[in-house]
């Protein structure tokens, strides 16, 4: 029965999905299955034949199977590994490399024999390609074959680097990347533009000859093209739905990368469900969306005709329901953000007391604040609460090189018209200007170039927390010595990072603090920043009892909206107030027209702004409820 029902539950999933809590456990179970493999090899007197691939995806993978080695003796002396990819044209030593990549993450430090490492070669003269490509293929071939490959997944469904269009019958040969690929690989870089735009990969047809095939997917980023390889259709716009036509393959996910999976995402779809109260409100959210009917206008044929009968007989009527999630909507909507004094507060989102809060805005970067909420932000100043705004980060990997020249100009000029001697300035921008005019894609800037880079990020932050009505006093900047790195990849969180943000939160002792709870922002730092509070908010919660009357409140930035059934307060804007978060966008200059990470989105950081709070307004508009120009939302995280 448990089978049957097992097989009901996943039966719009055209392949074998496995899901894991998080990416550590999934990790391990996949390490561990390459570990066996190995062994039984060894057993046999065998090689074991490997497939092995790059990026953040398999880090963890292999970070356990170095543990295994160096902690339970497990050796790799019959393994034989060959590479999915390579970028091309591609030094062997540069940081960016693929062969980098293995050495730094596995090979060198595990006994694995040099003459057993094949990785797609990315320093060959084009016209070399082809013949290598052959060779690689042949390799493979006399090997006997890879017994086990491994998978990641890009946003456009590429499996190796076979981008849409590639044919299932692919071998190994150079192509062309995807723009979004490239886009995703820009931080890595130092720019789009220092993207190479061809690879040498496996092809489609290389990677089926495989006995067995891992896919590996974590995070929500990864949510959406999996549901495409998993439950669509089979076609050459996303690489890997051929994977359905293998009988060796299992997709190995996270409960992220799986959210969207219809098992996950509409149970009701495919199962009878335990009907908890933000379950009920999703579902009957998506049937108003996917019936183009308010919420008070759905029937109980709406209910039968999409999978949601038992919902009906359960705690029907309909009607009641339908009155139930309106009045639940309804009652999030509010323009105190920082809770109405005087007021009934049971169906507010915020509490009424204190009338006037002290409410602490965390921004990871310095202008996730009014991107983010700058109209909540603007309205909490208004209703004369006791606003501090916090900047986690000097955001200084994010400004243009000419940037730092041009204001550095700006100073000398400025000094000089003040009599200052501009000697030691001169001497210094002199330096900047060489260090600039010879740097290398990704090279870690000169201290003084990214102080400058920090300086311009500082003060366009106070200017944007001056305009929202902000005191100077009230503005911090923390610098957590996790980023300051001055290269993409930034240091592991550290107790000083914890300790600088419980310090900040004595001082203030916060009735409400806003943080991004944005974990779609492609550089991670959002995460990274909101983990660190829940860190130094549960220390705190150990010894002082103000932390029991502080409510935390996520916001999201230019990259995600949360879904509505998961919004818990929404804050409606007036059309001059959507003109005047515009304007305190606006204060971040180096980040307006084209920043130096803006992701896959070509929109300019203000306009993402507006039209997802828009979206968001629309949505409410079309569920039934009131018609406003724009809203920000949020929800409360419990620690």
């Amino acid at each position: 029965m448990a089978r049957l029902n097992l097989l009901e539950e996943t039966r719009f999933e055209k392949l074998l999905v496995t899901v894991y809590p998080n990416p550590n456990l999934a990790s391990i179970n996949v390490a561990n299955r390459i570990a066996a493999l190995i062994k039984s090899k060894q057993q046999k007197g065998e090689k074991a034949i490997l497939g092995l691939a790059t990026g953040a995806t398999p880090v963890k993978v292999y970070a356990e199977l170095v543990r295994q080695h160096k902690e339970e003796g497990l050796s790799f002396y019959n393994a034989v590994t060959f590479n999915l990819d390579e970028y091309f044209p591609m030094k062997a030593t540069a940081k960016q490399s693929y062969v980098t990549f293995m050495y730094e993450n596995l090979f060198n430090h595990i006994d694995v024999p040099e003459k057993h490492i094949f990785i797609p070669d990315g320093t060959l003269k084009q016209e070399k390609v082809a013949a290598f490509c052959l060779d690689y293929e042949q390799k493979i071939t006399d090997f006997g074959g890879l017994d086990l490959q491994i998978l990641g997944i890009g946003r456009t469904g590429h499996i190796g680097f076979n981008e849409p269009g590639s044919a299932p019958n692919s071998g190994t040969r150079l192509v062309t990347l995807d723009d979004l690929t490239r886009s995703d690989a820009s931080r890595d870089f130092g720019g789009k533009a220092n993207v190479p735009t061809k690879a040498i990969t496996m092809g489609i047809g290389t990677i089926f000859k495989a006995r067995e095939i891992i896919l590996m997917a974590w995070s929500q980023k990864k949510a959406a093209i999996i549901k495409k390889a998993v439950e669509g259709e089979i076609t050459g716009e996303v690489p890997a739905t051929y994977l359905q036509l293998s009988d060796n393959v299992e997709f190995v996910l996270d409960e992220d990368a799986a959210s969207d999976l219809t098992r996950f995402d509409t149970p009701w779809l495919v199962k009878d469900c335990v009907w908890t109260n933000q379950l009920k409100k999703k579902a009957v959210i998506w049937l108003a969306q996917t019936v183009n009917k308010p919420i008070l206008k759905l029937t109980e044929e709406h209910y039968n005709n999409h999978g949601m009968a038992q919902l009906a007989v359960e705690q029907g009527p309909t009607n009641k329901i339908n009155i139930d999630i309106f009045n639940q909507i309804q009652h999030t909507i509010t323009g105190w953000p920082g809770g109405k004094p005087n007021a009934d507060d049971s169906q507010r989102p915020e509490r009424a007391n204190p009338a006037q809060k002290k409410s602490l805005i965390f921004s990871p970067h310095p202008d996730d604040d009014v991107i983010s909420m700058g109209g909540t932000f603007i309205r909490l100043v208004d209703q004369n609460h006791e606003v501090h705004v916090a900047y986690h980060t000097s955001g200084n990997t994010a400004v243009w090189d000419d940037d730092v020249l041009r204001y550095t100009e700006f100073a000398i000029d400025f000094n000089k018209s003040i009599g200052e001697d501009i000697t030691k300035l001169t001497a210094t921008y002199n330096d900047m200007r060489l260090f600039i005019s010879q740097k290398q894609p990704n090279e870690i800037d000169k201290p003084e170039v990214r102080n400058v880079k920090g300086f311009i990020r500082k003060t366009e932050a106070i200017s944007g927390a001056r305009y929202a009505g902000l005191p100077d006093e009230r503005i911090h900047f923390m610098e957590l010595p996790f980023y300051e790195t001055g290269k993409s990849k930034k240091n592991t969180v550290s107790d000083l990072d914890i300790q600088l943000t419980i310090n900040l939160l004595q001082q203030i002792k916060p009735q409400q603090i806003f943080a991004a709870g944005d974990f779609a922002d492609p550089h991670g730092t959002h995460i990274v920043c909101f983990n660190i509070i829940i860190a130094a908010l549960k220390q705190i919660k150990q010894t002082e009892t103000w932390v029991n009357d502080c409510w935390l409140w996520m916001y999201r930035g230019a990259w995600l909206e949360f879904p509505i059934h998961e919004i818990e307060m929404a804050v409606p804007l007036s059309p001059q107030e959507v003109i005047k978060k515009r304007n305190a966008i606006f204060k971040h200059q180096s980040q307006k027209d084209r920043p130096v990470f803006p992701g896959d989105d070509a929109r300019e950081f203000w306009v993402r702004a507006e039209d997802r709070n828009r979206e968001t307004a629309q949505i409410y508009d079309k569920l039934g409820l009131a018609e406003y120009e724009a809203m920000e939302a949020f929800a409360r995280y419990l620690f």
